[in-house]
């Protein structure tokens, strides 16, 4: 196992998002990152492979087993997922109960795309993904709104927008 390298796998959700100011969609069209590393000077070893550019709504078992493969693969111990917020807490299941022991997984998201600026609170997520990737043993978590949570001790409130523990 790497322990230096960070691998993140990018799945679509709102963190990549575009908006079309035409007719006021959202759209995929690539992720956003590699820049976001850039612009938060990120020093550390980060592998960012795309897996998938999809909706979390739109996601099947098939998409959730090729981040479980990729996931198995990686000879990298800590992972960051970016992952739709709609069905994060699925497949963090699907991942906790896969034989992956040995790593460190942390699935974060936006509920504002980064294409939309200041407002996005993706940028927010994705650095603390990276420092509970670091700093937490193995096993899988949610990390959003600056906490991280245990991947069956979480839920979206779906009135608030925010995750919060189910207990």
């Amino acid at each position: 196992m790497n322990k230096k390298t960070i691998q993140v796998f990018v799945t679509g959700g709102t963190f990549d998002k575009e908006y079309n100011f035409i007719n006021g969609e959202l759209y995929f069209k690539d992720t956003h990152l590699k820049e976001m590393f850039e612009r938060g000077r990120s020093t550390l070893d980060i592998d960012v492979k795309t897996l998938m550019m999809i909706d979390s709504l739109e996601m099947t078992e098939e998409d959730r087993q090729i981040i479980l493969h990729n996931c198995k693969k990686t000879t990298q111990s800590r992972i960051i997922v970016t992952h739709g917020t709609d069905t994060m807490v699925h497949t963090a299941q699907l991942l906790a109960n896969a034989d992956l022991k040995e790593k460190t997984i942390v699935l974060t998201g936006a509920m504002v795309p980064y294409a939309f600026g200041t407002s996005s609170d993706g940028f927010f997520n994705l650095g603390a993904a990276l420092a509970f990737v670091q700093a937490l043993p193995r096993g899988v978590y949610i990390s959003m709104n600056g906490r991280y949570y245990n991947w069956d001790n979480v839920k979206k409130n779906r009135q608030t927008g925010y995750f919060e523990s189910l207990d």
